[in-house]
């Protein structure tokens, strides 16, 4: 974040983060992670949560600190350093914890969020379904009640922390019958031998997050662990889309800065024709260009979080939220790769990170909403705003020479 842009509290946060960052993960664990030899690190979550690292918006009586979006992008730009695989981790917190905060009882509260704020419990969002994709309301899972409990089955697929997590935010169809946008409903699910990994990805990148797909077969989950209304889900996927592509934008500016920092640091050491290659606008140029896409991205995520933080009308904030996404993703990639082009083949090899932070960095234009679905919604919601302000403005159409020549303006 730039320093104009933090208050004082605020840069004591990053400084905060950073020192977790630096001091508390090991790089035998990202090599691990890489390598599939560790499939859900525990471990890591556990010591954000001894620093009170871990939804950081949350209410101070449950274990967050009250702390506006702001600071979570501040935090979530410094652990996106780490790669895709720890920045989702940390960030399930945010985002089902995003679900239990606004939508379940005090009860849900006690049993879950603290817990998890505290690093004793783990979660993971159960979202996509094996024909589902961008068609969230198209969901086949289903819950059925019976007496005091509902009985879950269906599958899920893409989940981060399948394996690992101890328990689950799942999106379900409770009324077969309704609208799409009214027969889905939330809970929370507890890991149970109902509830299986059947399949765990062999992925490009982001490995070591126990990434696969969850079978759930008539498990029973008490009625109590209903996030919300009954057919009410719609307006928990709608809240809960800011957490999933805020979280992602401000890790994707984490991660496109330290590859940005790698290949700069690289360019003022290698040397070619005789001078250090930084000094050749082939290299320059593409450093001008990271920095500005990074300083953009990181705009507009810091525009977008101000902007819920003051409660904008949801349409605007959902717009900012979705371009954030879309620009600080595609924007890393851009620095990932420019970084990977000025160190030239030494970049594609494992003795530098490049090559796995390109294989990362590729995912978060795909997750939480493809960077279309983007567009889709930013588009939308502009058209919204539009009809419903008009021009506040010049209006300056009728600045041309021969705006009053209404038989050439036509529109059917």
């Amino acid at each position: 974040m730039l320093d104009c842009l933090m208050t004082a509290e605020e840069k004591e946060l990053q400084d905060e983060v950073r020192a977790f960052v630096r001091e508390d993960v090991d790089k035998q664990l990202l090599r691990d992670m890489d390598e599939d030899k560790v499939r859900y690190p525990r471990e890591f979550l556990e010591k954000a949560a001894a620093r009170k690292l871990l939804g950081l918006r949350f209410p101070k009586k449950y274990g967050g600190r009250d702390l506006p979006w702001v600071s979570e992008i501040i935090a979530l730009e410094e652990v996106g350093v780490l790669g895709t695989s720890l920045g989702c981790l940390y960030s399930l917190v945010s985002i089902v914890g995003e679900a239990i905060d606004k939508f379940g009882s005090d009860h849900l509260k006690d049993k879950y969020l603290r817990p998890t704020l505290e690093g004793r419990l783990t979660t993971a969002e159960a979202l996509t379904e094996p024909r589902g994709g961008s068609d969230f309301f198209g969901a086949a899972c289903t819950a059925r009640k019976e007496g005091d409990h509902y009985i879950l089955n269906g599958q899920k697929r893409f989940v981060v922390g399948s394996e690992g997590a101890d328990y689950f935010m799942v999106y379900a169809k409770t009324d077969s019958d309704a609208p799409p946008h009214k027969s889905i409903s939330a809970f929370l699910v507890d890991r149970s031998p109902e509830v299986k990994a059947e399949y765990l990805y062999g992925l490009m990148g982001t490995r070591g997050g126990g990434t696969g797909r969850l079978v759930f077969s008539d498990v029973r989950v008490p009625a109590e662990n209903l996030l919300g209304e009954e057919n009410n889900g719609a307006a928990i996927f709608y809240q809960m889309m800011i957490p999933e592509r805020m979280t992602s934008a401000g890790g994707a500016v984490g991660m496109g800065r330290s590859a940005l920092d790698v290949a700069t640091r690289y360019s003022t050491r290698r040397k070619a024709f005789g001078s250090e290659i930084k000094n050749f606008q082939a290299v320059s140029f593409k450093v001008a260009d990271s920095v500005t896409c990074l300083d953009a991205a990181r705009g507009i995520v810091y525009l977008a979080a101000r902007s819920v933080d003051a409660g904008d009308p949801p349409g605007k904030s959902r717009r900012l939220v979705s371009e954030a996404k879309k620009v600080a993703t595609e924007n890393a990639w851009k620095a990932v790769n420019n970084a990977m082009q000025i160190m030239g083949g030494i970049g594609y090899t494992n003795v530098y990170p490049i090559e796995k932070m390109l294989r990362d960095v590729r995912l978060i234009m795909i997750w939480t909403g493809t960077n279309e679905i983007m567009d889709l919604i930013i588009q939308h919601e502009y058209y919204k705003e539009l009809a419903k302000e008009g021009f506040k403005g010049r209006d300056i159409e009728f600045d041309a020479a021969e705006a009053d020549m209404d038989d050439e303006k036509i529109y059917e």
